[in-house]
């Protein structure tokens, strides 16, 4: 009786650990599914046209926003594409993990209301192949999402051209 009673034991240890298992994978699975809609250019595809001239393309994302994978100073950050914004705008702890100092405080207009923000410059800032010098940025405190908002002074020196579900920025 106790050979049958420990066997039961056994086959319900592996029950558990096979449904453990199982949840662990399924989790997996859908969180890299749902991040995968939230951001499709998590594999950034850049291109150079006839002249060599570099060309991202970004997809459309659920929510119908650009989302993208880049750099500032070297350091890893995920892009908004924000044609609203007047320059690149980075939360209080996002420059402070990059390492930026906040400069004179300036008055910002958002779609939530007036906000105090900090200026400062960004060396370098990068969206595939596309990089860029001395961009001007903000350090918002207010600012609580984790992308950096990629606005107006990255993109007035860019190309953009919109079809469909596509975004592409070319380097002018």
């Amino acid at each position: 009786m106790s050979n049958n009673g420990s066997t039961r034991g056994l086959g319900n240890t592996m029950s558990i650990i096979a449904w453990v298992l199982l949840s662990a994978m399924l989790f997996w699975y859908f969180s890299d599914f749902i991040d995968a809609q939230q951001n499709p250019n998590r594999d950034l595809m850049t291109e150079a046209n006839d002249s060599g001239v570099p060309e991202v393309i970004l997809k459309r994302n659920r929510a119908g926003h650009y989302i993208t994978p880049g750099q500032i100073n070297g350091f890893p950050v995920v892009f908004l594409v924000d044609t609203g914004a007047t320059g690149v705008a980075l939360s209080q702890e996002t420059a402070r993990t990059i390492g930026l100092r906040p400069g004179r405080s300036v008055t910002t207009q958002t779609a939530n209301g007036t906000a105090r923000a900090y200026l400062t410059r960004l060396d370098r800032v990068g969206v595939g192949a596309i990089e860029q010098r001395d961009v001007a940025a903000t350090i918002s405190p207010g600012l609580k999402i984790q992308e950096v908002l990629l606005g107006m002074s990255f993109l007035r020196n860019l190309e953009m051209l919109q079809q469909g579900d596509e975004l592409r920025l070319r380097q002018l």
